[in-house]
C-alpha cells in the first residue's frame, strides 16, 4: 500500500538526518571543481542491470551526435541542457528508454531516441558515467539557503532534504535509480523542478517506478517555493 505523503515525508526525513551526520567525503562549496570526482561505486546487483553490457569504447563513438547539446564528454556548455559527466549510467539508460518509449517527452530528445537500440543506449550510458563532470560555481546569494534546503528540508513545508535520495555529495543512489545532481547547472535544475510541479515531467523506466519516483518529485516540487528552486539549484551547481 502506497505511503501517505506524511509518511513518506517522515521516512525520507529521518535519512536525510542521518545522512546528514554520517561523515562525507566531499563538501560542496560555492567555488566547486571537480577535476577528482569519479563516477559512483556500482551497487552490489549492479552486475544484473542492463547498463553492464555497454561498452565505453562504442560510446564513446556513438555521443558524438550527443555532444552537439550535451557537450564534449557530457559537459554541456549551454545551461538549458543537461550535462551527462559522471551521471548514473542507470538512470541515464532508463531516462533514454523512457524517451524511445514516448513516456518522457522531449522534441528533441524522442526522435533521437527512438533511432537507438538497446545496445547503443548501454554503450552511451557507460561512456557518460565514465566521465569528468568539469568544475562550476554556485552563486552565493543563494548558496547557503540552499545548502540548509539540500542537508535538512523544510519540515514546516513537509519537504525532506534532498540528500535523503541524492547523497551527500550529490552522487545520488545508484540502485534506487536516483540521480546524480553535483555539476548540474542551475538553470536546468530550475527547470525540471518547475516542470514536476506542473506535471510536466513525470515518470519512471517501468510503472512501478514511475508511480514512486515520479509522484515523490511531484509532491515535493509542488512544496517548493520559487525561491526554493532557485536556492537549491544554485547550491547543487556547485556541488563536488
Amino acid at each position: 500500500m502506497p505511503q501517505s505523503p506524511r509518511v513518506a515525508w517522515t521516512s525520507l526525513a529521518l535519512i536525510a538526518a542521518a545522512l546528514q551526520s554520517a561523515p562525507a567525503s566531499a563538501t560542496p562549496t560555492p567555488a566547486a571543481t571537480f577535476a577528482t570526482a569519479g563516477p559512483a561505486a556500482p551497487a552490489a546487483a549492479a552486475p544484473e542491470l542492463p547498463f553492464t553490457k555497454g561498452r565505453i569504447a562504442d560510446g564513446t563513438t556513438k555521443s558524438a551526435v550527443c555532444s552537439a547539446c550535451h557537450g564534449p564528454n557530457g559537459n554541456s556548455v549551454n545551461p538549458e541542457w543537461p550535462r551527462l559527466a559522471g551521471q548514473s549510467a542507470v538512470y541515464i539508460a532508463e531516462q533514454l528508454r523512457l524517451f524511445r518509449a514516448a513516456v518522457r517527452t522531449n522534441p528533441v530528445m524522442q526522435p533521437l531516441a527512438a533511432t537507438l537500440s538497446d545496445q547503443d543506449i548501454d554503450d552511451l550510458a557507460v561512456y557518460y558515467e565514465s566521465q569528468t563532470p568539469t568544475g562550476l560555481e554556485a552563486d552565493p546569494s543563494y548558496w547557503h539557503d540552499g545548502e540548509a534546503l539540500y542537508l535538512r528540508g523544510d519540515r514546516a513545508r513537509e519537504i525532506p532534504g534532498c540528500i535523503a535520495c541524492h547523497g551527500p555529495v550529490g552522487r545520488g543512489n545508484l540502485a534506487a535509480g536516483y540521480p546524480a545532481l553535483r555539476a548540474q547547472q542551475a538553470v536546468y535544475v530550475v527547470k525540471q523542478l518547475n516542470d514536476y510541479a506542473s506535471g510536466a515531467r513525470y515518470g519512471g523506466p517501468n510503472p512501478q517506478q514511475a508511480s514512486r519516483n515520479g509522484a515523490m518529485m511531484l509532491s515535493i516540487a509542488r512544496r517548493l517555493t520559487p525561491e526554493q528552486i532557485r536556492d537549491v539549484a544554485s547550491y547543487v551547481q556547485g556541488m563536488r
